[in-house]
């Protein structure tokens, strides 16, 4: 049996690369923010299933994050995993990694990299990204 996985063994690309990946290498975009981050704004194409929520105590794992990857992504799928600036994504990386995929990235600064990068459309970014503590 493999050791568990850890930030070590994520891949972490930058959004120049990710972009590259996502036209032309046959990588599907897994966008692991909540709902309500995918709503406001998100790559063309992405499919959302949160790793983690928001609830009045703060954000918790979302128990059923593996399963529902498991639904519509097979292990052999190429995946590229993005979060809104990086940590969650790489949590996710991590655990997909742990349970057999084979071909996962976390995409570097998340979703607001990609933003930043002008790979979002003309809206200002204000409107496209969610705070975070880590990010402006």
């Amino acid at each position: 049996m493999d050791a568990p996985k850890d930030h070590q063994d994520v891949v972490n690309v930058d959004v120049e690369a990710a972009k590259d990946l996502l036209n032309s290498s046959g990588y599907r975009y897994l966008d692991v923010r909540t709902v309500e981050e995918f709503n406001k704004s998100h790559v063309d194409n992405a499919l959302n299933i949160a790793y983690m929520f928001s609830t009045e105590a703060g954000r918790v794992k979302n128990p059923d994050f593996l399963d529902q990857v498991a639904a519509v992504c097979k292990s052999e799928d190429h995946l590229l995993v993005a979060c809104n600036s990086g940590g969650r994504g790489r949590k996710a990386v991590i655990d997909l990694l742990d349970s057999g995929y084979k071909h996962v990235f976390n995409m570097g600064g998340g979703y607001s990299a990609w933003v930043d990068a002008g790979f979002a459309g003309d809206k200002p970014a204000e409107e496209l990204k969610t705070a975070c503590k880590f990010r402006p």
